[in-house]
């Protein structure tokens, strides 16, 4: 089993950025990919990116490219997204997710582990 806990979140005005991290305990070898998923009150809940471990290769919802990272460190078993210009629709409650096998569905709120989650909130 796999343990993940998210941090990072926080209050930001538009244009600003963020940095969340999600810290993987347990049996952590047995993961094929990991990623975000976010879930805003009355929005439909968004895949955001997604890395599979064995080539770090990455997929990120069309509402991000270019503003959000995703990205991880093995040594540290510790998995990033790195938020940029934010915009007051990015706000929701941000998951960190992880799957044992292909296909990775992460970004269609399939995963096996999912974390408790951490607010991000962006103000105009």
């Amino acid at each position: 089993r796999v343990q993940l806990v998210e941090s990072g979140g926080g209050s930001v005005q538009a244009g600003g950025s963020l940095r969340l991290s999600c810290v993987a305990s347990g049996d952590t070898h047995s993961t094929y990919c990991m990623g975000w998923f976010r879930q805003a009150p009355d929005k439909t809940p968004e895949g955001v990116a997604r890395i599979l471990t064995a080539d770090d290769s990455t997929n990120y919802a069309d509402s991000v490219k270019g503003r959000f990272t995703i990205s991880r460190d093995s040594n540290k078993n510790t998995l990033y997204l790195q938020m940029n210009t934010l915009q007051p629709e990015d706000t929701a409650m941000y998951y960190c997710a992880a799957g044992r096998r292909a296909p990775c569905e992460i970004l269609i709120g399939r995963g096996d582990y999912w974390g408790q989650g951490t607010q991000v909130t962006v103000s105009s």
